[in-house]
């Protein structure tokens, strides 16, 4: 197993970070958080989970240990795979999903996209005793489905300008995109980050 890669990032797509180790450029995919905290040509270090497949090797990248072991925690659960354990860390801590199990809230997994209220009641059945409690406070201190950023606004952006893009490009995608995020609000559930920024990238190729 591929426990973490560290060395200078070579290159950064919406969903890909591509770390040189050895001369060798390996392809990590990583959330849109994850990513904002990466710049071309700096070096970083990337805990790993490799998942094996029949006809593909998939190299998923985290931030720290904590977010990989919850990420193959998570796919202890039926239906889970890598795809759908990285959506659901793409919108929210590891603290929160410990949370969210913990308290049985339905609503904070049924803000990650491909996920239903049936499938969350099933995921919180399952992860009930797999996840254990939160490790940076307790709860009731900490608020059930908080995101990993603190606003998907600075989320975005900071993924934007990761990816090569100035300030003033990234201010007006995130613009584009509010109406969008807003939507998603106002219906109950959270800004869907990864989506947001495939949006906010066509936006900017077709103002380019």
């Amino acid at each position: 197993m591929i426990a973490f890669v560290s060395g200078p990032v070579a290159a950064l797509a919406p969903t890909t970070a591509v770390i040189e180790v050895g001369g060798i450029g390996m392809a990590v995919q990583c959330t849109p958080g994850t990513l904002a905290g990466l710049r071309i040509g700096t070096d970083a270090r990337l805990a790993t989970s490799l998942v094996v497949r029949e006809d593909s090797l998939t190299l998923y990248g985290f931030a720290d240990d904590d977010e990989r072991q919850v990420f193959e925690l998570l796919q202890t659960a039926s239906g889970v795979g890598p795809r759908l354990a990285q959506a659901m860390l793409a919108t929210h801590s590891p603290d929160a999903l410990r949370t969210a199990v913990a308290t049985g809230d339905e609503k904070a997994l049924t803000a990650v996209s491909g996920i239903g209220k049936k499938g969350a009641q099933k995921l919180l059945l399952e992860l009930k005793d797999r996840l254990g409690d939160p490790v940076g406070a307790r709860i009731g201190q900490q608020g059930v489905g908080t995101p990993v950023s603190s606003s998907w606004r600075d989320q975005l952006q900071a993924a934007l300008i990761g990816l090569g893009y100035g300030t003033r490009e990234a201010d007006e995608a995130v613009t584009a995109v509010t109406p969008q995020a807003e939507a998603a609000i106002a219906g109950g559930g959270q800004a869907p980050v990864p989506q947001l920024l495939r949006a906010a990238l066509q936006t900017l190729n077709r103002a380019r």
